[in-house]
């Protein structure tokens, strides 16, 4: 019998040992049951979906290690670019911006996805508006709007869609439709971050209600972003972006959250242990990172297991510094190929449609207001004002400066 790591595809795998990849560092399960009937008859279908807003991070490559476990166990995986849903998200992408988005996501996924040598050959790509535009899905959602409540709606939303003090109703209509979606691409499963959950929950109380089937919902920890935060597109101090270049990749996690000996809400601990161990996996077959340090304080350490580094981070036998210098350089390593798929015009062109320079202010110079001027005049300068006081006045002012000279020379002898 092969193992898990030997096995490259679902075919010589028991439903035990799929079971046990699809499960592989997911934080929760809803549906299990479900899920293990399926394994026990045929492959399992799902979908992973990202919405094309901001500009993808690093944490992004916590899903992909996933996908992979998920084409390794056999499963039928679909990527949902969500474009309809990037637009109903408030404040995030305009109508104009989502479609170059929706193009430089799909590119941007793929050269992810290929870095870790996952083959794109198995994957479904699906744009969202292909299908939730058509008839058949606005009614599904019309039937859905008449019989959600705004509470359920809006709580359904509260940790994916961007929350405002007046919430438009584009952010009450985005659970519906991720909802529907889990029908529309007849999957079995969902696969997400646990802040999707309750959107989840949603879906499993309201698909049965319009006569669909409940779905299982497979989610991943949210990986903290640098500053110990979550991770965010939006938060520019707790992300690395998929193309920052080598030099902002070691500033940032140069400056990042890293407590000596804390655990907790630690962004760099967090990404080598969730990312780092399971690319490195997918690549030699085993797990494995390394921490590099000079001979004299000990030299380089090899992990194998993402528990004993967490360990050892935690007794104090790993310095914050050669931790992020370490994961640092992994981190690069991880990002080149993808940079260099970027470094072509076409890639660029796509790039800068996507998300086009910002364009600068130029500040305005208030004119300073000339006060008791009588309109229609101009102000006098301190020449004018001059010329227009007596001379009779000036000569008095003359010589009573001339008679406080000679008197302190007077003094001073």
């Amino acid at each position: 019998m092969s193992s898990i790591g030997e096995a490259t595809n679902g075919a010589s795998l028991t439903p035990e040992q799929k079971l046990a990849l699809i499960k592989r560092n997911l934080q929760e399960v809803l549906g299990e049951e479900d899920l293990v009937k399926i394994l026990a008859e045929r492959d399992l279908s799902l979908y992973w979906g990202t919405a094309p807003t901001g500009r993808p991070h690093i944490g992004y490559f916590v899903p992909m290690t996933k996908i992979a476990d998920y084409l390794r166990a056999g499963c039928h995986v679909t990527i949902l670019l969500a474009d309809i849903h990037a637009f109903l998200d408030n404040l995030k992408s305009s109508i104009e911006m989502v479609k170059a988005r929706t193009e430089y996501y799909e590119h941007l996924v793929k050269a992810m996805l290929s870095s870790i040598g996952v083959p794109l050959d198995k994957l479904r790509f699906i744009v969202g508006s292909s299908y939730e535009l058509t008839p058949e899905f606005t009614m599904d959602n019309y039937r859905l709007a008449s019989i959600v409540t705004e509470h359920d709606a809006k709580k359904a939303g509260a940790e994916v869609v961007k929350q405002v003090q007046s919430p438009l109703l584009s952010g009450l209509l985005y659970p519906g439709m991720q909802a529907l979606d889990e029908e529309y691409l007849k999957v079995d499963a969902q696969f997400g971050g646990v802040d999707q959950r309750k959107i989840f929950t949603f879906a499993e109380k309201y698909l049965p209600k319009l006569g669909y089937k409940k779905r299982i919902h497979l989610m991943n920890a949210m990986v903290p972003g640098l500053q110990g935060t979550k991770m965010s597109s939006s938060e520019p101090d707790s992300k690395i972006d998929i193309l920052d270049s080598e030099k902002e990749v070691q500033n940032k996690v140069k400056k990042a959250h890293c407590e000596e000996g804390n655990v907790e809400n630690n962004g760099v601990l967090s990404f080598a242990t969730s990312v780092l161990f399971p690319i490195s996996s997918l690549r030699t077959g085993e797990p494995h990172f390394v921490i590099t340090r000079p001979e004299k304080y000990g030299g380089d350490s090899v992990y194998t297991d993402a528990e004993s580094l967490v360990r050892d981070f935690a007794d104090k036998k790993v310095h914050p510094g050669d931790l992020k210098k370490s994961v640092a350089a992994a981190i690069n390593a991880l990002l080149e190929p993808v940079r260099k798929h970027f470094e072509s015009p076409e890639m660029q062109k796509v790039l800068l449609q996507a998300y086009p320079p910002a364009e600068v202010k130029q500040k305005v110079v208030k004119q300073k207001k000339k006060h008791n001027v009588r309109p229609g005049t101009v102000a006098a300068t301190p020449a004018d004002a001059a010329a227009t006081v007596p001379a009779a006045i000036i000569n008095e002012a003359v010589d009573a400066v001339k008679s406080v000279e000679e008197k302190l020379k007077d003094s001073q002898i």
